[in-house]
């Protein structure tokens, strides 16, 4: 009788221990604030924060025709036109942005079709333009733009594969 009471208690204890296991919320906690697997997530654009109203990974029509409007909400020192310390996030050190000049990655499509001059800034008048210039980008012409509209494509995945609103994440290496 005694070694039958032990095996009971013991598979109790066995059973009480896979139900806590059990319990625990899939994937643990979630990754502090700027990172998503272990790998830390890009800043947000400030470009598609201001066009991107409702933050839906899609321009649609109404936020194509207020865009002239929401891009003037990045013009931080109020001069009427906007550089790219304005419109793009702050590279921290250490990051492709201070590779040398040959080796930055090439300007968002977003952005190429804004700048109609190619200086880097998006001037008054381009900002006037902006919804013009936007509705370019609309390949299908439904009215709206979707991320494989106005972001690369990714080197290894179709357009518009990364996440919303980001620029393609830079290559992890195995270790």
């Amino acid at each position: 009788m005694k070694v039958s009471k032990h095996i009971w208690i013991t598979a109790l204890a066995v059973g009480l221990c896979a139900g806590v296991v059990f319990a625990q919320e899939e994937g643990g906690p979630p990754p502090p604030d700027g990172q998503t697997g272990g790998h830390h997530r890009p800043p947000p654009l400030p470009i598609m924060e201001a066009l991107d109203v409702n933050h839906d990974g899609v321009i649609d029509s109404n936020e194509i025709a207020n865009a002239s409007v929401a891009l003037k909400t990045l013009d931080k020192n109020g001069d009427g036109r906007l550089t790219q310390d304005e419109y793009m996030p702050a590279r921290p050190t250490g990051s492709a942005g201070d590779a040398p000049a040959g080796h930055r990655p090439p300007p968002l499509p977003i952005v190429v079709a804004l700048d109609i001059n190619r200086d880097g800034v998006i001037n008054a008048n381009e900002i006037a333009n902006a919804p013009a210039a936007l509705k370019t980008l609309d390949k299908n012409g439904d009215g709206k733009l979707t991320q494989d509209e106005y972001m690369p494509a990714r080197p290894n995945g179709p357009p518009g594969d990364q996440m919303e609103g980001q620029p393609p994440p830079p290559p992890q290496d195995d270790v």
